[in-house]
C-alpha cells in the first residue's frame, strides 16, 4: 500500500508535464488538444445520480484500446459484445489520437468515447463515479495500478482481453515487480492470445483463465475499401508492393535499398533485379504508421530523388503515375492492401516488434517480415507456417523476396490463397471472449 502511495504521488506530480506534452503533440495532431480535462477525470455534468440506474436503463461496458492497433482489434470484440450483451452501452477509451480517431467508427447511439484517465487516485475515482461501468476490458497490454486497485475496491470486474506479453515486457515488469505483481494479480480475469503469453502473465501473478487466440483474426476488412482497392489494382499494368505501417527510420532504409538496387540481384535464387530506381518491374507504395509523419516521409522520398503521388490528392480514377505512392490517410489500410500484391511489414525492420500483419492477410495480401516481430510473435509464426508470410533478416533480402514473389505467378497465388485462409482457420477469439464476459456478468457467476 505504501509503495502504491509513492507511485500515486509520482503520477500526481507528473500532471503538469503531461499537459505540456499534450500541448506539444497538439501542434501536429490537433486531437491531442481536444477534451484534455477528460484525461484528469473531468467530464462535465454527471450522467445520473451515483446511486441511480443508468440514465436510459442500460449499462456501460468499458473497453480500453490505447492506440490504433488495439482499437482496430477491438472492433471484432465490440461486435460480439453487442450480440452477447444486448443491454450494453459502449464506453470506449484511448490514450492516443490515432486510436481515438479510429474509435469513432465503432460508436453507436448511446455510446461514449473519452480519453483514458491519467492513473492518479483522483482521476480514476472520478472516471468510475461518472460512468459506473459494469465491467472493464483492457485490450492487449494496458494495466495501470491505481485503476486496477480502484476497480477491485468498487467490485468492478476488470479484465485483460486478447492479452499479450513479450519476453521484453515481462523482464521490464519484473524489474518493477513491487508495482506490477499486485496490479496483475488484482485483475478479475485474463484471456491470453497464445500459450507463451499466458505463461509470462502467470509469472506476474495474473489470473489467466484461458487461451482464446487473437481476435485480430476476426476483424473483417471494410468491403467498400476492398472493392475500391481491387478495382484500382486491376487498372495497374504492373505489380504493386506496399511497405505498410512504416516507422521513423525504416523509410530511409527502404529508399536507400531501392537506390542501391543492383546489389539485390544475387540475394534470391530467382535472381531478381530492379533495372532502374523508378522500376519498370513493380510499383512501390509507402504507408507511414503515424499521420504526423506524412509530410516528412513525402519530403524524404523527394530528397532521395523519387517522385511521389499522395493518396490525399488521388481522384476517383485512382493513383497517379509516380515512383512511389504515399498512403497519407488514416483508416484505409484495407484499401492499400487490396491495391497491393505483397506487403512489407512496418515496425519489423527496426527493433520495434512489428505491426498487425493479420490486417494484410485478411485482404489476401501476403507479407514479408523483417527480423523483429515480437509484438505479434504467434501471428507471425502461424502466417509463416501457412505460407502467407515470409521472414527475411534485412531490407535488401525482404525486397528481393517480394520481387521474386510478384514475378512468380504460381507462388504468388499460393501465398494469396494462404493469406485469405488464415483468418478462417484461426478466427473465433472475439466470440469466445464475449461469451466469457457474458458468463462473468451472469447472476450465477
Amino acid at each position: 500500500m505504501l509503495l502504491r502511495a509513492l507511485y500515486s504521488l509520482l503520477m500526481w506530480s507528473l500532471q503538469p508535464l503531461v499537459r505540456a506534452k499534450l500541448r506539444r503533440r497538439a501542434a501536429q495532431e490537433p486531437e491531442y488538444g481536444e477534451h484534455v480535462e477528460e484525461r484528469f477525470g473531468f467530464y462535465g455534468a454527471p450522467l445520473a445520480a451515483p446511486d441511480a440506474p443508468a440514465d436510459d436503463g442500460r449499462f456501460f461496458v468499458w473497453v480500453h484500446a490505447v492506440s490504433l492497433g488495439e482499437t482496430r482489434a477491438a472492433s471484432a470484440l465490440i461486435d460480439e459484445l453487442r450480440t452477447a450483451l444486448p443491454g450494453m452501452r459502449l464506453l470506449l477509451t484511448h490514450g492516443t489520437a490515432t486510436g481515438r480517431v479510429q474509435g469513432r467508427t465503432l460508436l453507436q447511439a448511446g455510446d461514449v468515447q473519452v480519453w483514458q484517465p491519467w492513473d492518479t487516485p483522483g482521476a480514476v475515482a472520478r472516471f468510475l463515479t461518472h460512468f459506473r461501468p459494469r465491467v472493464g476490458l483492457l485490450v492487449e497490454t494496458e494495466v495501470w495500478p491505481n485503476m486496477v486497485a480502484a476497480c477491485a475496491a468498487r467490485h468492478v470486474p476488470l479484465c485483460l482481453v486478447n492479452a499479450r506479453m513479450s519476453e521484453k515486457s515481462l523482464k521490464q515488469s519484473l524489474r518493477l515487480a513491487w508495482l506490477a505483481r499486485p496490479a496483475y494479480a488484482s485483475l478479475r480475469a485474463v484471456w491470453a492470445q497464445a500459450a507463451p503469453d499466458a505463461a509470462r502473465l502467470l509469472a506476474l501473478g495474473a489470473p489467466v483463465r484461458a487461451v482464446f487466440g487473437n481476435f485480430k483474426f476476426d476483424a473483417a476488412p471494410d468491403a467498400a475499401q476492398l472493392g475500391q482497392g481491387q478495382a484500382w489494382r486491376r487498372a495497374q499494368p504492373k505489380p504493386v508492393i506496399v511497405f505498410a505501417n512504416t516507422r521513423d527510420g525504416e523509410e530511409a532504409i527502404f529508399l536507400q535499398t531501392l537506390k542501391q538496387n543492383r546489389a539485390l540481384a544475387p540475394v534470391e535464387p530467382a535472381q531478381v533485379a530492379i533495372e532502374t530506381v523508378a522500376s519498370p518491374v513493380v510499383q512501390w507504395m509507402l504507408v507511414p504508421r503515424h499521420p504526423q509523419r506524412f509530410d516528412a516521409v513525402a519530403a524524404l522520398c523527394e530528397a532521395e530523388g523519387f517522385s511521389v503521388s499522395r493518396r490525399s490528392q488521388w481522384t476517383t480514377n485512382g493513383p497517379e503515375a509516380a515512383d512511389i505512392w504515399l498512403g497519407d490517410s488514416m483508416g484505409e489500410m484495407a484499401l492499400y492492401y487490396a491495391l497491393s500484391d505483397v506487403a512489407l511489414l512496418g515496425g519489423s525492420f527496426a527493433p520495434l516488434g512489428g505491426h498487425n500483419l493479420i490486417e494484410a492477410t485478411a485482404c489476401g495480401c501476403p507479407v514479408i517480415m523483417g527480423p523483429h516481430t515480437f509484438n505479434f510473435a504467434q501471428a507471425a509464426e502461424l502466417a509463416e507456417e501457412a505460407g502467407a508470410a515470409f521472414t527475411r533478416p534485412d531490407m535488401p533480402r525482404a525486397i528481393a523476396k517480394a520481387l521474386a514473389l510478384v514475378q512468380s505467378g504460381a507462388e504468388l497465388q499460393r501465398a494469396q490463397a494462404a493469406a485469405f485462409a488464415l483468418g478462417l482457420e484461426h478466427g473465433g477469439a472475439a466470440k469466445r471472449t464475449a461469451a466469457a464476459v457474458q458468463q462473468l456478468l451472469s447472476p450465477t457467476s
